[in-house]
Formats: structure tokens, C-alpha cells, sequence
């Protein structure tokens, strides 16, 4: 189906996000948690999501040959969330995110396709830094960065926002 490359864990599959999508943005973009941690995208028809997808993941995967990932599970092909590589106005850098339905939650796949994706960037994208913005009050994206080996570097606002976002960075080192 897509030109871009996907990705395996042990128990996952991160597809390069595409407009078959459109149904399950249009749930994760619309979910509790990513109206309360990453913000409201306007997003309220499938229309919106297949224009979302087009504008924001299709053509950054054309341009970079990167950007989010669909995280489907192996065993009965759940679409449980995304994670991807970005690059984001006032964020230096290119940045790894993840978002994930509340029922896939706290079962340690947003580390496994994060983990993957990182491994990815340094790997064959040929990335030498990866960075990552959360909210303050966002303790879970915190803790998932720490364990991805990220570290706290300040904090930052982006353009045309007031809030100050916590920012983070990891550098390839030699054992990565």
C-alpha cells in the first residue's frame, strides 16, 4: 500500500499513517487524553482527518521519508495509537511523539514503538539528535522519555502558544 518503509517490534507494526487511517485519527485526535496533552486539532469529520493526514503526514513522508506511524498490534490488528518522527515550528530539531487510545495504555507499547522509532531515526534516517515536548502535568510522556534515554534540557514555548512546554533531547552516542 505505501511507498514508506514500516517498522516491527515483538509485538507491534508501525505503518507509515495513510489515508486508510482517516477513521482511527479521527478517534486518537478526538480522545480525552490528546485533547488534554497535545491540544484540539479541529478534527471533526472524517473529511477533516483524510485533510489532516494528507497535509501534515503524507507530504512531511514525501519531504523526509519519515513522519507518523500507524502502531497496529500483531496479534489481532488493533490500531492502538501512533508515534512518529516530526518537525514542528519553534521545536529545533526533529521530534519523536506518541499518543495512544486509553485502552492500550500502561501496557508498554508506547516504549516498544518509541523505542523502535528512536532506533529507527539514529539508524536509517541518519538522525543525530531526536528531541520531545510535553506538558508539565503530562507525568506518564515524561517518564517515557527518561526511559527512552532522554533528558531534560528546558523549557520552551512554541509559536502562537502560552504554554511552556517541558523540552528534551537525546544525542546518538557511540553504544546506540
Amino acid at each position: 500500500m505505501t511507498k514508506y518503509k514500516s517498522f516491527e517490534t515483538a509485538r507491534l507494526e508501525l505503518i507509515p499513517t495513510n489515508l486508510n487511517d482517516a477513521e482511527f485519527i479521527f478517534k486518537l485526535l478526538n480522545s480525552p487524553k490528546w485533547l488534554a496533552n497535545i491540544g484540539d486539532r479541529n478534527i471533526s469529520s472524517l473529511d477533516d482527518a483524510k485533510k489532516y493526514i494528507e497535509e501534515k503526514f503524507l507530504t512531511k513522508f514525501a519531504r523526509y521519508g519519515y513522519s507518523n506511524y500507524t502502531v497496529v498490534r500483531k496479534t489481532d490488528r488493533a490500531k492502538m495509537g501512533s508515534c512518529g518522527l516530526y518537525t514542528r515550528d519553534g521545536v529545533a530539531g526533529v521530534d519523536i511523539g506518541f499518543a495512544f487510545l486509553a485502552q492500550f495504555e500502561n501496557q508498554g507499547y508506547a516504549f516498544e514503538s518509541a523505542n523502535r522509532l528512536k532506533q529507527a531515526a539514529f539508524h536509517e534516517f541518519n538522525l543525530k539528535e531526536l528531541s520531545a515536548i510535553t506538558t508539565k502535568d503530562n507525568k506518564s510522556s515524561q517518564k517515557l522519555l527518561g526511559k527512552l534515554g532522554m533528558k531534560f534540557e528546558k523549557y520552551i514555548t512554541l509559536p502562537n502558544d502560552s504554554e511552556e512546554l517541558l523540552f528534551y533531547k537525546l544525542r546518538l552516542s557511540a553504544q546506540d
